[in-house]
């Protein structure tokens, strides 16, 4: 059970108190609205804050520090959810009572978090030129390697075209002319205007008290001179005219995308529903496009269809033989009216919620997944827990699901070819 408790406006925490993990999780988000002129900028400054602080100015010193602290570990975080940017430090550490006698764990990595995240090393009134500059070289490399993972680059290629006006079509990463403009004096002042501005998320698993918690916690934000902004609401899909985009590349196989678009949302009554429906359609091993048009027709090397149920998009992902585009393209519309249709067994359906569930039921495993949800789940939207989520997946009858599927379009295709 997840108890919310508000520090301060603009500033939550959420404790999963849980006594089954020896290690305890601890995650502080600062969520800002999606946007293309500052999400390289979001992306870069967790690194940098990680390269040191006053008390530990570099790499070694940071390990040194962890080390004392029963091996505990800390790292960045950046997600991409819905129309927000939620960007971050978090850390996993052992819990107080599988300390040495007289050891605490808890409060001094809260401490340590706290250096880390509010005394950044600093020179002449801006963060350290040489750790901006190779966090930069850092982004750079992995923005850049996404082109070397073809089914990646061609989804993020699909979202870039099917959301040109919206901002789920901004990359979690930025892009990297951005952050080629970024310099140390740039990255400071939005660095400031994040802790001054932004919500701040705070999720804790582990053993301790809530309470005991949020009093840790709450020095890190007394000391910030908070002017929050409120957070614009997440909003659906909007339209942007859709099309056919193809690129060619010196590629072995050629990666279709195709994007669906729904009025259903994680806040929708239906959203059960479409999950359901996505399952059956490509969600997984036993679904409609994995069975048929890979299995039986051998029209794909691989193939899958994902829900973004906070935009109501559902995207397919196949890799083909380039000469097979149109053929994949019209069998993967044929198994979406099949299941408008109601062209279901009850072995498909029962599959497809199985899948669903067993992912749900795995949620509470480890601390890390349990932050994942909730944290995720409190910027998104979602409002079910994992229990409602399995029982509302329990209960979508076959006619939700076809009345759900209806609801569908395709609005977008992007085709990344070979040459030749």
């Amino acid at each position: 059970m997840v108890k919310t408790i508000s520090l301060m406006p603009g500033v939550t925490l959420r404790c999963f108190q849980d006594k089954r993990f020896k290690q305890g999780f601890l995650s502080l988000q600062f969520v800002r609205p999606m946007d293309r002129e500052e999400a390289a900028l979001n992306a870069l400054i967790p690194a940098v804050l990680l390269r040191g602080s006053k008390n530990t100015p570099d790499m070694r010193a940071i390990t040194l520090r962890l080390d004392d602290l029963y091996g505990a570990s800390v790292g960045t975080s950046v997600r991409r959810i819905g129309d927000h940017h939620a960007v971050g430090l978090c850390c996993g550490f052992i819990c107080d009572k599988f300390a040495m006698e007289g050891d605490k764990i808890l409060q001094p990595m809260v401490e340590f978090l706290r250096e880390l995240l509010l005394e950044p090393v600093t020179e002449n009134g801006a963060f350290l030129p040489e750790y901006v500059e190779s966090e930069k070289k850092n982004l750079i490399a992995t923005i850049a390697a996404q082109r070397n993972d073809k089914r990646a680059y061609a989804a993020a290629r699909l979202f870039a075209n099917m959301c040109r006006e919206d901002s789920f079509g901004i990359p979690r990463l930025g892009e990297i002319a951005q952050v080629k403009k970024i310099t140390p004096q740039s990255a400071y002042a939005h660095y400031r205007k994040i802790l001054s501005e932004s919500r701040a998320d705070i999720f804790y698993v582990g053993e301790a008290e809530p309470e005991k918690v949020a009093a840790l916690i709450m020095p890190i934000f007394r000391n910030i001179d908070r002017n929050y902004v409120n957070l614009p609401e997440q909003t659906p899909f909007h339209p942007c005219g859709g099309g056919e985009f193809t690129e060619t590349m010196d590629v072995a196989q050629g990666k279709l995308c195709m994007g669906f678009a729904t009025p259903i949302t994680l806040d929708s009554p239906d959203f059960a529903a479409m999950q359901v429906c996505n399952s059956l359609f490509g969600g997984g091993m036993t679904s409609k496009l994995f069975m048929n048009v890979r299995e039986k027709m051998s029209l794909c090397y691989d193939i899958g269809s994902t829900y973004y149920g906070s935009k109501g998009i559902i995207t397919v992902s196949a890799g083909i033989d380039c000469a097979q585009e149109q053929v994949t393209r019209r069998e993967i519309r044929q198994q979406l009216d099949a299941i408008c249709r109601g062209e279901i067994t009850q072995q498909e359906l029962t599959a497809a919620k199985q899948g669903l569930i067993s992912g749900l039921r795995g949620i509470h495993d480890t601390p890390g997944s349990i932050e994942n949800y909730y944290a995720t789940a409190a910027v998104s939207g979602l409002s079910l827990t994992p229990a409602e989520y399995i029982r509302a997946v329990e209960q979508v009858q076959l006619e939700q699901v076809c009345r759900v599927a209806k609801t569908l379009y395709l609005d977008t295709v992007f085709f990344l070819k070979g040459v030749g």
